[in-house]
């Protein structure tokens, strides 16, 4: 349970559960001298935001970041400055209802870590799934906002390239549709929009789920 900090150099180390009252990340080994605001920071959150479509969970999270330490602020009063020293960043959970888990702390969901944590650990939160719930990325995706602004010249983009049993034709490849607002599912060939939203309601409603493949 103790693999929660990635990185060397620039190390993030994340924390909080699902259902707990916060979640944010510690990102140590940030250089001083970084200029950001924390609108650059909640951009990139908004991005990943929950409830934008019927697709994914409709968990209402604003995901509003709040930028603790390891800064100092700029005479416009919104520029950012690292100082070099720990950046912590928090962010609290508002939409929080445990009680919606209450069916399944008498038995395991396919496809997710509920069985893992117990037979690894002898225990789990099923809350939400604890640490194992994606929420978790929340804070991967604060911290990776601050380090784009470390190496300013590298440019990293993913997309999803298949569903289940469905996939993308490679040949429609586009990365500006990846983040078109149309795009629910930040695939970048346009013509697999409609048939990846068919084939995940008749998923839906079969009461089941699939897992996708993305590439960074």
């Amino acid at each position: 349970m103790s693999h929660n900090t990635f990185g060397h150099l620039f190390r993030v180390t994340t924390w909080g559960e699902s259902h707990g009252p916060a979640l944010g990340c510690v990102v140590d080994g940030c250089p001083p001298g970084i200029r950001f605001t924390r609108a650059e920071v909640q951009a990139e959150l908004d991005k990943r935001r929950p409830g934008q479509s019927r697709f994914v969970t409709q968990r209402r999270e604003p995901d509003e970041v709040k930028i603790l330490s390891g800064f100092i602020l700029d005479d416009d009063g919104e520029t950012m400055i690292t100082t070099g020293t720990p950046v912590s960043m928090l962010i609290e959970n508002v939409d929080q209802r445990s009680k919606d888990y209450g069916e399944i702390a008498r038995q395991y969901r396919p496809g997710h870590a509920d069985y893992t944590y117990d037979i690894k650990y002898g225990l789990r939160d099923y809350r939400g799934g604890g640490r194992s719930s994606a929420r978790e990325t929340a804070a991967r995706v604060a911290a990776g906002a601050l380090a784009r602004k470390v190496v300013p010249g590298m440019i990293v983009r993913g997309a999803l390239v298949s569903m289940g049993e469905k996939s993308i034709d490679r040949a429609n490849w586009n990365w500006n549709f990846v983040g078109d607002a149309e795009n629910p599912f930040f695939t970048p060939d346009p013509a697999s929009v409609a048939v990846f939203a068919a084939y995940l309601d008749g998923i839906r409603k079969a009461g089941s789920s699939v897992g996708a493949v993305i590439e960074i």
